[in-house]
């Protein structure tokens, strides 16, 4: 199913990375004690503003805030809605 989504002027839906699990030596984190990710990819941008186009693009891997953007849900789904200045970086 196609999201129905279009974020506005200079705004991007992140899908989040699913949370670490374990870490690197293998010890199972509580679901408690997992940390927001920090990490998501776009699926939907808006057109920009008027003289600042977009540098993202769908498909992009990014890192931002670790308090950046509101969460919605969108058919059972968590995204987060953003504006483009609150994504640090491009994976």
């Amino acid at each position: 199913m196609a999201l129905t989504i279009k974020p506005l002027a200079d705004r991007v839906l992140v899908e989040p990375a699913a949370a670490e699990e374990k870490t690197a030596s293998g010890i199972i984190i509580p679901d408690t004690a997992q940390e927001k990710p920090q990490k998501g990819q776009i699926v939907a941008v808006g057109n920009g503003k008027k003289d600042e186009p977009l540098t993202v693009k769908v498909g992009d891997t990014v890192l931002y805030g670790k308090y950046a953007g509101t969460e919605i849900t969108v058919d059972g789904k968590e995204y987060l809605i953003m504006r483009e200045s609150d994504i640090f970086a491009v994976l």
